[in-house]
C-alpha cells in the first residue's frame, strides 16, 4: 500500500488515533501530537514522521499521559475531509485569554479533539462576550479596576459603616469578586481588552451597587469630609480608623474633638510645612497637654506662624503673620 492509502485504512480502523502535531517541540526535541480521542502522543525528533501535520497512530507505548508512536502513517487533511465529513463540527466559543489578556470569540472546525481550522467569531453574543470579560476581571484582580481616590474612599467608608452595623452591600475585596457578575457585568458591554478597563468610572458603579439608601446610610456611619474651622471640607480617610490630616492652627479655638459617624476622629496635625506633628483623638487633652512642648519646637522653627500660648482663645487661620515675628509671643 502506499502512504497515503496506509494512512487512509488506519484513519477508517483507528479513529480515535488521528494525530495532528502541536506547534513547537518537547524537552526532548521530539515532535508532539495531540490525538483525536483527547490524548497526548509524541515521535523522536529522527523519525520519517516528525514532521507531518497529520499521522494516524497504528501502534502505541500505552503510557496514559503521552503516549510513545512506535508506528503511524501520514495522511492528509483532504483525505480526513473526505473520510470524516459527517463527523467534523464547527463549535463557537467565547472565552478569557490569560495570555492575551482579551476576550477571545472564535468557531473552530472539530474533529474529536483536534481543532482542524480557527476563524474569528464576530458574532458572537454580547451577553458571551460580557461573561468572558468578568472572568478576565477575575483573572485579573480588582487592582486591574481604575480605582479612582473617589472608589477607594468610597468601598473603604462602606466597610467601616458595615463594621458598624450598616445594613449594606458588601465592597470589600472577597465580597466584590464573588459577586462579579452581580455588580459589575452590567457594565462591561462593549468591553473586550485589559486595556478598555480604565473606561469605566468606578465610583458611579459602586455608588449603584450601594443604592441610595445605602450611600444614606454611608453619608450617615462615615460622612466622607471633615471641615474644620476655617472652612474647606477634608477627605476622612477610613483605610483604618477614620484619620484626617490638616494643619495645627486650623483648629485653634475648638474645644471638642470631632467625630467620625459616632466615632472620635483621628486628626493628624500637621506644621506649616504639613509634616506631621501630632496623633491625637482627643483635641481638648492635647490642648492641654502636649501642644506646650510642640508650641516650643514649633516657634523656632516657623517664626512667621502663631503659636499662641492659649490656643483655645486664638483665632484659627491657614495664614502665616503678616510681620516676622515670633508668633505668640
Amino acid at each position: 500500500l502506499g502512504a497515503g492509502s496506509a494512512g487512509r485504512l488506519l484513519a477508517r480502523a483507528y479513529p480515535d488515533r488521528i494525530a495532528m502535531r502541536r506547534p513547537g517541540a518537547g524537552p526532548r526535541g521530539e515532535a508532539r501530537h495531540l490525538l483525536s480521542g483527547g490524548k497526548g502522543a509524541w515521535l523522536p525528533a529522527e523519525d520519517p514522521l516528525a514532521g507531518e501535520a497529520f499521522i494516524v497512530a497504528a501502534d502505541l507505548d500505552g503510557d496514559t499521559t503521552e503516549a510513545r508512536i512506535r508506528r503511524a502513517a501520514a495522511i492528509d487533511r483532504a483525505a480526513l475531509e473526505e473520510i470524516f465529513s459527517d463527523r467534523m463540527t464547527w463549535r463557537e466559543s467565547c472565552a478569557w485569554s490569560r495570555r492575551e489578556r482579551r476576550v477571545l470569540a472564535r468557531r473552530r472546525l472539530m474533529l474529536g479533539a483536534l481543532a482542524l481550522e480557527e476563524r474569528p467569531w464576530p458574532e458572537a453574543p454580547e451577553e458571551a462576550q460580557i461573561a468572558a470579560m468578568t472572568e478576565g476581571v477575575r483573572d485579573l484582580g480588582l487592582a486591574a479596576l481604575p480605582w479612582s481616590e473617589a472608589a477607594a474612599q468610597l468601598a473603604a467608608r462602606a466597610e467601616w459603616a458595615r463594621r458598624g452595623g450598616a445594613d449594606i452591600a458588601a465592597l470589600d475585596e472577597a465580597s466584590l469578586v464573588a459577586a462579579l457578575e452581580e455588580w459589575l457585568s452590567p457594565w462591561l458591554g462593549g468591553l473586550r481588552r485589559a486595556e478598555d478597563l480604565p473606561r469605566l468610572d468606578l465610583f458611579a458603579i459602586l455608588s449603584a451597587r450601594l443604592g441610595r439608601d445605602g450611600l444614606a446610610a454611608i453619608d450617615r456611619a462615615a460622612p466622607a469630609a471633615f471641615t474644620p474651622p476655617t472652612g474647606g471640607a477634608r477627605l476622612i480617610d477610613y483605610s483604618d480608623q477614620p484619620r484626617v490630616s490638616l494643619r495645627l492652627q486650623e483648629l485653634f479655638g475648638l474645644d471638642r474633638h470631632p467625630m467620625a459617624g459616632g466615632s472620635p476622629l483621628v486628626l493628624e496635625l500637621l506644621s506649616p510645612a504639613g509634616r506631621p506633628v501630632q496623633l491625637t483623638a482627643d483635641l481638648p487633652a492635647f490642648w492641654r497637654s502636649s501642644y506646650a512642648d510642640v508650641r516650643k519646637d514649633m516657634r523656632g522653627r516657623y517664626p512667621r506662624h502663631p503659636w499662641p500660648e492659649d490656643p483655645l482663645s486664638a483665632a484659627p487661620t491657614q495664614r502665616a503673620n503678616p510681620r516676622r515675628t515670633r508668633g505668640g509671643s
